[in-house]
């Protein structure tokens, strides 16, 4: 038993061997969620948005419903009501469609901002970080050959 090699301390010795930058992996991750919370705002303020058009739309047509149950003096004034509400609501339809479009259109267009500046800082980042550990790995590597000379 006393033969047998620790290998705690060679685990150890790996490890520091090569280290590791916590401030670089704390820095992604606070980068992470910061991307992550942008892109929850412009989601909820979308769906926010899209609700309230839903809701507009909605009380404009129960509206424009109330013309066409009112009583008509006669028969062919009730085909000219549904007619007239048929057409209001194409038009309407058309209206509130080009207006989720538009919601939608902001959508991806600040989606697409965000990932572009979160692309750009994380290159960055890495970049960084990939000196550092060179940087890092050079020195180590000098400090082992040196030790075994």
């Amino acid at each position: 038993m006393a033969n047998n090699q620790d290998f705690t301390a060679v685990f150890k010795d790996m490890m520091n061997a090569f280290p590791v930058d916590t401030k670089a992996m704390e820095d992604a991750y606070k980068s992470q969620t910061s991307l992550a919370e942008k892109l929850s705002t412009v989601s909820l303020s979308a769906a926010q948005e899209s609700a309230q058009l839903s809701a507009k739309w909605a009380e404009e047509t129960l509206k424009k419903m109330q013309d066409l149950t009112k009583a008509k003096a006669e028969p062919a004034d009730y085909a000219k009501s549904m007619t007239d509400f048929a057409s209001a609501n194409a038009e309407s339809a058309a209206e509130h469609m080009a207006a989720f479009a538009e919601i939608a259109k902001k959508v991806q267009t600040q989606t697409l901002e965000l990932m572009m500046a979160a692309g750009k800082d994380m290159s960055e980042d890495m970049t960084k970080a990939a000196k550092k550990a060179s940087s890092e790995m050079t020195d180590a590597t000098k400090k082992a050959t040196a030790a075994s000379k």
